[in-house]
């Protein structure tokens, strides 16, 4: 994988994720994270080598490494603070996803309507998730950004 194809997964997840928040949210809202879902062992293996050359892992977790951006790239909706690569999962053919920040008590209230997004309870936040089957992959709002969890500012 070369870093232009690498680049160009990043500016599609991207672009997607902000059409699908677009489509249902008409609030101004900016990228913390983005993740990347890897569908092979090879995939996972090259994707995890440009993700090295972008930044350092921040954090290792059990369905793969959140690396820090060395410099956050300039996208449509912001600069994003980290960038996760999944490990293959059968049960995330989608390509990726981003997490938006927001206010989440009063987006929560706003948005929850149980067509569109779900909730999602983890042990210490929570998050809505936004899918529609037309688009490849999924928007998060979470509680509790996850560059604020691991202390990364820039």
């Amino acid at each position: 994988m070369t870093t232009e194809e690498f680049n160009n997964i990043i500016s599609y997840i991207v672009e997607n994720c902000a059409e699908l928040k677009n489509k249902y949210i008409n609030e101004n809202l900016e990228i913390d994270y983005i993740c990347i879902f890897s569908h092979t062992q090879q995939e996972y293996n090259e994707l995890l080598k440009q993700a090295g050359k972008i930044g350092k892992i921040a954090d290792e977790t059990p369905t793969g490494p959140v690396f820090e951006f060395n410099s956050p790239p300039k996208t449509i909706i912001g600069n994003p603070k980290l960038l996760k690569i999944r490990k293959p999962d059968e049960t995330r053919p989608q390509r990726g996803n981003v997490d938006f920040n927001s206010d989440y008590e009063n987006f929560k209230k706003k948005h929850l309507d149980g067509r569109r997004f779900t909730l999602i309870k983890r042990e210490n936040f929570e998050m809505l998730e936004l899918r529609d089957d037309a688009f490849d992959v999924l928007v998060y709002f979470s509680s509790s950004p996850l560059s604020k969890q691991l202390g990364v500012t820039e």
